[in-house]
């Protein structure tokens, strides 16, 4: 991660020292919030002195706004306007108040930004749409965006990239997007959160997601989900393949066995892994019954010859801790 001298270096003109000064220029890129334990173990803090000096900076200067939830504790709002503006994020919306759902997500993106320091990352929307507009020449269109109607007779208002999930990069300039789960509950958020993305998805050769949550339970719903709405539709002849599919499943559901060859065999095992999920459940149920044609299908996967490599990984979201000499207890 590089942060800018300049920002590091107007932070610390408010007091803080280098070290608070990245911290907290973290804080307000990518969450907002934070909680003790987060600061402790970016300080790897052994004692209690670099906390309490850190915890009485912010509070003196006006900087935090501690809230204390009963299932969660103490967590801290960085809220300043000034601070923010010395870091030129004065537009940003994570000093704005929100839920406690919504906390508890900055909160988990947070931990995974503060483990995973060493990507570089496409931090603010104006940054991330001049990567996809100017760098990789995508017309803006094609971007996730949400309209904000404005208060008072005041324009409109488009905005890019809302979910603020942490985007990261590697050369050659391969993006790699992120989402946090919040277990079976939200696959409806994270459907449409793809939805959202997936004509932008589509511009692009090669991409990455990763899924995170804080347990493994809902891995397989999830990988099912994106190979189902993403990966698989942006494959090539996904409307032959499919088709074919349901030919060879009807043969055998009919048990014409007969009529199928080892190949056919050989392919419906590999298809039946390939298009798993309600989506494709759905399709071959209406497609049998007559009430989907082969060509609502082809319309729905039309061909694609560009060739995209789409990588998807499921990941267990740690927490930074101090380390365990640290008896250190704040919030």
């Amino acid at each position: 991660m590089n942060i800018a001298p300049a920002h590091l270096d107007a932070l610390q003109a408010l007091g803080y020292s280098e070290q608070e000064a990245r911290f907290l220029y973290i804080v307000a890129t990518h969450s907002g919030y934070f909680v003790a334990r987060q600061f402790s173990g970016f300080a790897d803090a052994h004692g209690t002195k670099r906390t309490t000096l850190f915890w009485s900076k912010l509070e003196r200067l006006r900087h935090v706004r501690r809230d204390c939830f009963p299932k969660s504790g103490v967590i801290y709002h960085l809220f300043s306007g000034r601070l923010y503006r010395q870091i030129d994020r004065e537009n940003i919306r994570n000093r704005r108040a929100h839920e406690i759902d919504f906390i508890k997500r900055r909160i988990a993106v947070l931990d995974f930004v503060l483990l995973n320091s060493e990507y570089q990352y496409l931090e603010t929307e104006p940054e991330k749409v001049r990567f996809f507009c100017e760098t990789l020449n995508i017309r803006r269109h094609f971007l996730p965006a949400r309209l904000y109607l404005g208060k008072n007779g005041s324009r409109a208002a488009i905005r890019h990239f809302v979910d603020k999930f942490p985007m990261l990069l590697a050369p050659p300039s391969v993006v790699t997007f992120t989402y946090v789960g919040e277990g079976a509950v939200a696959f409806t958020d994270f459907i449409r959160h793809l939805e959202a993305y997936l004509p932008l998805f589509r511009q692009l050769s090669e991409f990455g997601l990763i899924y995170l949550s804080r347990s493994n339970a809902h891995f397989g719903r999830a990988t099912q989900i994106f190979h189902s709405l993403v990966k698989i539709p942006l494959e090539s002849d996904i409307a032959g393949d499919l088709l074919r599919y349901f030919q060879v499943r009807k043969a055998w559901d009919d048990k014409q066995y007969a009529a199928l060859s080892d190949s056919d065999l050989i392919f419906r095992n590999q298809a039946s892994a390939r298009f798993n999920g309600e989506r494709f459940e759905g399709l071959y149920r209406g497609w049998k019954n007559g009430r989907v044609t082969e060509s609502s299908i082809q319309q729905t996967f039309p061909t694609d010859n560009r060739k995209r490599i789409v990588h998807f990984e499921s990941r267990l979201l740690g927490r930074i801790a101090p380390p365990a000499t640290d008896s250190v207890k704040i919030g």
